[in-house]
């Protein structure tokens, strides 16, 4: 594992995990959705740099 590909999953779990702590505090739905989006393109993107690494 490098460190960029580490270091994007990490932060799409954390933008994950305020993903649900907004919707607990019924935040907006435009701000939950734009932050589960970052959450996913974060995580996707250091899947797709972890395979380029082992692939």
């Amino acid at each position: 594992m490098n460190t960029l590909s580490t270091l994007l999953i990490v932060v799409g779990l954390f933008l994950l995990g305020g993903v649900i702590s907004f919707s607990k505090q019924k935040m907006p739905k435009g701000v939950i959705v734009a932050v589960g989006l970052g959450a996913v393109l974060c995580l996707v993107a250091g899947v797709v740099r972890l395979q380029g690494v082992f692939g």
